[in-house]
C-alpha cells in the first residue's frame, strides 16, 4: 500500500501501486490514486513500534492535476487493539433477562453495563430535539436510527474511566451493526455477542409480570407493544446474530431457566476472559 515518510515540513504517502483500502495503523482511506498528505506539525515521530495519539489537519491531494484543492479532515492515529477498550454486545428479546445478568456481570468482573435503550428513554425525557422522535418510536417497537444510538453510546463509553463495556440491546438491527462498524471498529475491540435465547411465550409473561409489579410502568410494558417488540426482534435482530454466528462470534445461553442457573453459564464465559 505504500509507505508514509517524513519529509522535514509534512508527511507524504506515495501510492504508486495504485491500491485501496484502509491503512490499519493510520485509519486512511487510501483511494486508487497518487495523493500527498501534509501535516503542519513537523516534528511528528510516526514510529510503528510506539503507540501514539496524534491530532492533526490534514491536507490530501489527489494527483496528478494542475489544481490541487486541499480537503480537511480531522486526524487521529488509533491506539493498538490491546490498549482500546473491549465491548460485548449483549442480546435477547425483550423479557429474555438480559438486565438481570448484565447487574450480575458488572458486581462480578467490573464491567460497565450500557443498555441502549434506557440511554434512548434517558435522551427521550431531556428535551432533547430527538425526544418526541425517540418516545414514538419506541411506543410502536420501531428501532431509533442508528446514528443517534450509536452516538449516545460513543458518548456514554468516553465519559466512563471504566473501559470494558456491556451494551445491552444493540446492536438491533443491520444498520445499528454496520453504523458501530464504521463509526467504532477503530476504537473499540468488540468481542462477541452474548445472546439470551428464551420462547417468546416464557418472555412475554416475564414482561408483563414486570409491568404489573413495577412502581413506574415502562410506556412500552403493554401487550400491543410488546407484540410490536417481538416481530421486530425476529425481524430484524435475530438476523444480527446469524451475522455474528457465522464468525464465531456468539456466545448462546439457554434463558428459559432461574436466573441462578443462568448466570452459572454466564460466569463460565466471563471467568475465561
Amino acid at each position: 500500500m505504500g509507505v508514509i515518510k517524513h519529509f522535514g515540513s509534512g508527511i507524504s504517502r506515495d501510492d504508486s501501486s495504485g491500491s485501496s483500502g484502509i491503512n490499519a495503523e493510520y485509519g486512511v482511506r487510501v483511494p486508487k490514486k497518487r495523493f500527498t498528505i501534509i501535516c503542519p506539525r513537523s516534528s511528528i515521530p510516526f514510529e510503528s513500534s510506539k503507540t501514539h495519539t496524534i491530532h492533526c489537519s490534514l491536507l490530501v491531494y489527489q494527483q496528478p492535476t494542475t489544481n490541487p484543492q486541499p480537503v480537511f479532515r480531522s486526524y487521529q492515529k488509533m491506539s493498538s487493539k490491546s490498549e482500546r477498550p473491549f465491548v460485548i454486545f449483549v442480546l435477547g428479546g425483550p423479557g429474555s433477562g438480559k438486565g438481570t445478568q448484565c447487574a450480575k456481570i458488572v458486581a462480578n468482573f467490573g464491567f460497565v453495563h450500557l443498555s441502549a435503550g434506557d440511554l434512548l428513554r434517558e435522551e427521550q425525557n431531556s428535551g432533547s430535539p430527538f425526544g418526541a422522535m425517540i418516545s414514538d418510536m419506541i411506543k410502536n417497537g420501531q428501532i431509533v436510527p442508528a446514528h443517534v444510538t450509536v452516538g449516545l453510546l460513543k458518548k456514554a463509553m468516553e465519559k466512563s474511566p471504566v473501559k470494558k463495556f456491556l451494551i445491552d440491546g444493540f446492536p438491533r438491527n443491520t444498520d445499528n451493526n454496520e453504523c458501530w462498524i464504521n463509526t467504532m471498529s477503530e476504537e473499540v475491540d468488540t468481542r462477541f455477542i452474548l445472546f439470551f435465547d428464551c420462547p417468546e411465550e416464557v418472555m412475554e409473561a416475564r414482561i408483563l409480570k414486570r409491568g404489573d409489579s413495577s412502581v413506574v410502568r415502562r410506556d412500552d410494558d403493554n401487550l400491543a407493544t410488546i407484540k410490536k417488540r417481538f416481530n421486530t426482534y425476529k425481524d430484524l435482530t435475530i438476523p444480527v446474530v446469524e451475522i455474528y454466528e457465522k464468525i464465531g462470534k456468539v456466545k448462546r445461553i439457554d434463558a428459559n431457566r432461574p436466573p441462578e442457573d443462568v448466570y452459572k453459564d454466564v460466569n463460565q464465559i466471563f471467568s475465561a476472559l
